[in-house]
Order: structure tokens, then sequence, then C-alpha cells
């Protein structure tokens, strides 16, 4: 064979292995990216789910813009524990109780879909009112002593319109529940219609929900409701990234300057 046949041959047969190489190579890249969603799905099922607050309900204990992870874990699996609640099944797998005191990201039970984040302050069985801004629990008032006023961070909207005083001024709380657990409240409105109401009895089963953004907050004085164990979809644990939001995201020059760093690890409680 004339030497230049011999090179088209060689050429042809180096051709013909190259192209099951490259759809390999895509193969492999097509796995790779399988794989990591799967692991990823797995994570945000069954261990740690990222969450951010949208409202300011849970001020001052949760700000907007403050990023976090919840637990999967601390009660159990449910089909909201999932995706979309892509796996349809009732009831709890390897359930725990949740604690009073507890700050959880739930499923809204009027759709079942909307997540809600508030502190769990009433167990099945207790008796929840709110008499003059007062917590009662059983009949028994949960203690609270006065605070220097809380100031709205600068760049933030205030978390309490209409309420009468210097807007960037907020009343403050500390609370203690029976089990010890202590957290701060904002008390913008005494005279706000959810800060008397009539007794709560909660159901076996279900739970009662409040924000410590008391006269701001939807919780279930009002139209959440009761919250069935099963919508609970884990535990806040840990703010991993919190900024202000005075930056646009094409704003790349700002994002600095509007990230809270201090709230960055903070535990919460």
């Amino acid at each position: 064979m004339p030497p230049d046949d011999i090179d088209r041959t060689s050429a042809m047969t180096n051709t013909q292995k190259a192209k099951p190489a490259k759809r390999d190579s895509w193969l492999e890249v097509v796995k790779t990216i399988i794989y990591a969603l799967l692991i990823a799905g797995v994570i945000r099922s069954l261990i740690f789910q990222p969450f951010n607050i949208p409202s300011g309900s849970m001020e001052a204990t949760l700000l907007v813009g403050d990023y976090l992870f919840v637990s999967k874990s601390s009660y159990g699996y449910s089909r909201y524990s999932f995706p979309w609640g892509m796996i349809p099944f009732s009831g709890r797998i390897v359930p725990f109780q949740p604690t009073r005191g507890d700050v959880v990201v739930f499923k809204f039970p009027g759709d079942n879909s909307t997540d809600y984040i508030k502190r769990l302050v009433g167990l099945p069985g207790d008796r929840i009112q709110v008499k003059n801004s007062i917590l009662y629990i059983n009949s028994k008032q949960v203690p609270r002593v006065r605070l220097q006023d809380y100031i709205v961070p600068a760049g933030d909207s205030p978390p309490c319109f209409g309420y009468g005083g210097t807007q960037n001024r907020i009343p403050q709380y500390r609370e203690t529940l029976p089990n010890g657990v202590s957290y701060k409240i904002l008390q913008c409105d005494p005279e706000n219609d959810l800060n008397n109401t009539s007794v709560f009895v909660v159901p076996e089963g279900h739970y009662f929900m409040m924000g410590d953004n008391r006269d701001n907050s939807a919780d279930s004085r009002a139209n959440v409701g009761y919250v069935p164990f099963e919508n609970l979809v884990g535990k806040a644990e840990v703010i991993f990234f919190s900024t202000n939001g005075d930056a646009h995201f094409w704003e790349f020059w700002k994002w600095p300057f509007t990230i809270r760093f201090d709230r960055i690890g903070e535990v919460i409680r």
C-alpha cells in the first residue's frame, strides 16, 4: 500500500476511535450532573434544607433577608419533608415530638404548600390565650421583662407598620416559656386585635404557632390556625447568610455592603 494510503487509513482509524471517546466524555458529564442532583435532593429531603426569610413576622429573632438551614430530621419525616410532597404518604416516619419554643418551618394548613416559619408555643392539649398582649399557657401568665427598644437595622424596613411611636424604635421584651426557653419579642401596638383573644384549646396531634413580632404576624391566632404534626417541615437551626436587600442582583459592587456579616453563623434560639 502506498504511504499516502497508509496515512489516510491511519487518520480514519484515529477519527473513529475519537468519536466513541468524545461520546463517553459527554456521558460522564451527564452522569456526574445526575449524581450531584440526586445527592443534593437527598441532603435537602433528609438532612438540611435552606430557607430564606421573606417577611418581618419573626423579628427580632429573624430578619428579612436571613438565609438559614432547617434540620429535616428533628421531627422525623412526612410527605412535606420531600420537595413538592412528591412522595405521598400520611403520618410521619421516625417521629420526634417538637419542643415548646422551637422555631419551626411548616406548611400552611390552608394550602399544604406555602412555607411558614413561626415559634411553637402550644403543645397538644394546651390552653392558649393572649390577654392585654400577655401570653397565657394553661391559665398561667408567661413571664416577660421589658428590654431596651429594638432599633431597626440600617437599611431595613420598619417591622411594625401603624405603630404610634418612632418607626425605627420598637418596644422589646424577653419572654420565657414554662420549659425555660427564652427569646425576644416585639410589641408594636398593645391595642391590636391579636392581643386579646379567646381561649384556644390545641387539638391532639396539632401545635399552636406565634410570630415573635407579635402584632405583625399571621399565625395560629388568626388565619393559620392549629398546625398538624404532619405539616412540620423541620427546625430552624442556624443562619448561614444574611443581606438587607439594598442591592439589586446585578449591582455586584454593592453586595459586600449589604451583607450582615454579624448574623452569619448565628444559632437560632
